[in-house]
């Protein structure tokens, strides 16, 4: 069963144990998977070959693309520069309002057409002038060796590693993962376990532990995304509860970004997020003690904009991914001098708003 696994793009990994029955499990997410020899983990791209769990895409992306670090989205962390963009394919879970569902929930490692070793990755992000590379479209957490190799490489030459993330993850790989990273945007689709459960085919806790952890035990700098469905996690129940446990656990200067859902993959008989939800949501969390709550996926200068929490003035403007004005002191606001919470060079780069595709390639 194992020439299943193309020997060019497949490595061995070590998050996984032996089990009585001549199955293996793999350890490292909450998902647990336990497989025969040939089969595969619900991400796919992870599976048995001769007694062990191993990794069948190392090195093959879904593509290539220069990107506003904004859209990440990271509001707090070098605003307004590039980043090198890609993903693999796989996920390990089963969102039914997935957004990227071409890629996620590809079966078909054949479709990542593009092709790069670690060093090819830091290489062209240097060359394109990125501050950073980040894991995207698809969770890192399912590619988790071939992230932190890149992240290493990207190390070297003083590019920082970004991923973009559910958060769904075992405590043992999660501390080897975030030890390679700079930044991360976390995902928390809902605060309630029956949508994990029911919509996400996952569980809450585990994405709470992974903030907690990100939070108190390292410095990498974060963000957290929520996609707002209508009906779904968008009651201000919900939304109160959430903020609240939001700010007692992870503190006021951790950035909240609410979302808009369109309708896709296997929930596209739901509404699109009106933007009048994602400004009640905005509203909630501040009411809450959230410092820097932003809109998303939608056109409001206001609610994409960094405010002072001190004196409330505009310290970095925003027009959806574009910065548009800057009023902030070695990281401090221009009219009061309060420290705004983030990652900030002394000005914004000039990126703008622009998505430059790009093609790696290398012999496989």
């Amino acid at each position: 069963m194992s020439e299943r696994f193309d020997p060019e793009t497949t490595v061995p990994t070590k998050w996984w144990k032996p089990l009585d029955d001549g199955r293996v499990e793999c350890t490292l997410c909450p998902r647990a998977c336990r497989l025969r020899d040939g089969q595969r983990g619900m991400c796919f791209v992870r599976g048995a070959r001769d007694g062990e769990v191993v990794f069948a895409s190392y090195g093959r992306s879904s593509g290539f693309c220069v990107d506003p670090i904004e859209k990440k989205p990271l509001n707090h962390f070098l605003p307004g520069t590039p980043v090198l963009s890609f993903g693999t394919a796989g996920c390990n879970l089963a969102c039914k309002f997935c957004q990227n569902w071409s890629i996620s929930k590809s079966r078909e490692v054949d479709t990542l057409a593009d092709a790069a070793s670690p060093e090819a990755v830091a290489a062209e992000a240097e060359r394109l002038g990125c501050r950073s590379v980040a894991f995207t479209y698809n969770d890192p957490v399912v590619f988790h060796e071939y992230a932190i190799d890149v992240a290493a490489a990207c190390r070297e030459r003083g590019i920082a590693a970004v991923a973009v993330t559910a958060g769904y993850v075992n405590p043992g790989p999660r501390r080897e993962f975030y030890r390679s990273m700079d930044a991360a945007n976390v995902d928390l689709k809902s605060f309630s376990n029956d949508f994990y459960r029911k919509i996400a085919a996952g569980s809450l806790e585990p994405v709470l532990d992974t903030l907690r952890y990100l939070k108190h035990e390292t410095d990498v700098w974060f963000e957290v995304t929520t996609l707002l469905i209508p009906g779904e996690n968008d009651s201000d129940a919900e939304l109160d509860a959430m903020t609240r446990w939001f700010v007692a656990e992870l503190g006021p200067d951790v950035p909240l970004h609410f979302t808009a859902f369109h309708p896709d993959w296997r929930m596209r008989d739901r509404p699109p997020t009106p933007p009048s939800t994602l400004t009640r949501a905005r509203r909630i969390a501040m009411e809450n003690g959230v410092r820097y709550a932003y809109t998303g996926n939608i056109r409001d200068r206001e609610g994409g904009s960094t405010l002072c929490h001190a004196c409330g003035a505009t310290v970095i403007a925003r027009d959806r991914y574009d910065v548009t004005g800057w009023a902030l002191s070695e990281g401090r606001c221009a009219a009061c001098e309060t420290e705004c919470a983030g990652v900030f060079e002394a000005e914004p780069a000039g990126w703008g708003t622009r998505r430059l595709p790009v093609r790696l390639k290398r012999p496989l």
